[in-house]
């Protein structure tokens, strides 16, 4: 192939100066012309050669040293997992010699081109055209050259990948990156396109791109365990969620039994001042609002998530109850009973009438829900009765 591109240059070469000594540049750019084509023809013809030449080479090596293959039985069950590439790197070869050839010759000839031009002062017509022709032939050549040159780059990264894996079914990609040079980025882009050629006949990659498996029963692998990880997490997370709340409870228990402990403390108290406040109707008072307060509490603990109901009670109306109750003993126990005492000894009973009406509709708000449910549950029986046909002409409605 080099001997025919050597011709060819000589032929530009020729034609060329045959042009310069006859002055007569009518012909060249039709003579270069039908050069450069018959170049063309020469360059694929080159390059199904050469792949077919490097197959037959291979194939004559290996019978040589190893006589004719016999793959044995384990080898024809054992799943295919790389392309031998034999071609591809045949063909970049011949691409890469194509394009230097090609470079060379192509060169020579636009450069002989320009210094004539240079000599003549002037860029006649017929250089003109033929560097029109020429120089886009010339790009073309440096392309292919550069494409030969990826495609042996490519091949040799991918043999490079191969022999990371050491045998394994699967590498981390930080390995292959490390081996090959290259960032572990460009090295995934790389995989991913090798995969999709087709070079890795089985190859994936993980859900991270952080594993080569070229592999199909290795992957079917990765992702059973990668499904086991997850169904150990989310075990893992409903634990730590039931812990959470377990851990809610029992700080909700505490604070349950510290309020409910607190509230028997005041009751305690609203008790004793009760014993010492020797009035009737102030003792039937007091003794109304020691009721009310222990249905709260008792309430309270059988719902407590109405805990929270009762905060404004504990922090501010039980204690400044129980310091009405205690000024009001004593007051009571002064022996002289003036216009002062007796006053005050009035507006706290008034304002013990008021505290008991609060502390009745607090009890009363504690029991909205069961009220509600009860409503629902009496409606409910009512349209269920009235479509059996056994609720009677009576009128619910009004009845309720």
């Amino acid at each position: 192939m080099t001997s025919d591109w050597e011709k060819f240059g000589k032929d530009v070469q020729h034609i060329v100066e045959d042009a310069i000594s006859s002055q007569d540049f009518s012909q060249l750019n039709k003579t270069i012309k039908n050069t450069v084509n018959e170049a063309v023809v020469n360059i694929r013809e080159g390059i199904r050669t050469a792949e077919q030449s490097v197959n037959r080479e291979y194939k004559r090596e290996s019978y040589r040293w190893y006589g004719p293959k016999k793959e044995t039985a384990a080898e024809l069950a054992a799943p295919k997992l790389f392309r031998k590439n034999t071609g591809i790197k045949a063909g970049g070869w011949a691409l890469t010699i194509t394009g230097c050839v090609l470079n060379v010759g192509l060169g020579i000839a636009v450069v002989i081109l320009c210094l004539v031009s240079l000599l003549l002062g002037e860029f006649p017509v017929g250089i003109r055209i033929a560097l029109s022709i020429l120089l886009p032939f010339l790009a073309g050549s440096a392309v292919m050259n550069a494409m030969g040159g990826r495609m042996r780059a490519s091949i040799k990264r991918y043999r490079t990948y191969i022999s990371g894996l050491k045998g394994r079914t699967y590498c981390n990609i930080k390995e292959l990156a490390d081996l090959s040079g290259k960032p572990v980025s460009y090295v995934v882009k790389d995989l991913r396109k090798m995969i999709r050629k087709g070079w890795f006949m089985q190859g994936h990659l993980d859900k991270e791109n952080t594993c080569l498996i070229v592999s199909h029963e290795t992957y079917r692998e990765y992702e059973e365990l990668n499904r086991q990880r997850l169904e150990q997490q989310k075990a893992e997370q409903i634990q730590m969620q039931e812990d959470a709340k377990k851990a809610d409870r029992m700080a909700a228990n505490e604070t349950l039994r510290l309020v409910m402990e607190k509230g028997q403390d005041y009751i305690c108290k609203i008790r004793a001042c009760n014993d010492a406040i020797p009035g009737e109707e102030i003792s039937g008072k007091i003794s109304h609002m020691e009721m009310l307060i222990q249905k709260i509490f008792d309430r309270v603990g059988e719902d407590p998530e109405s805990l929270d109901d009762i905060n404004k009670m504990m922090e501010y109306y039980l204690p400044t109850t129980v310091k009405l109750l205690e000024a009001y003993q004593s007051l009571d126990e002064q022996p002289v009973q003036g216009e002062n005492i007796r006053t005050s000894k009035t507006e706290i009973e008034q304002t013990l009438d008021t505290l008991n009406e609060a502390f009745e509709k607090l009890l009363d708000s504690l029991f909205e829900d069961v009220a509600w449910d009860v409503s629902s549950d009496i409606s409910v029986l009512h349209t269920m009765l009235a479509q059996e046909g056994l609720a009677g002409n009576q009128d619910w409605k009004k009845t309720q």
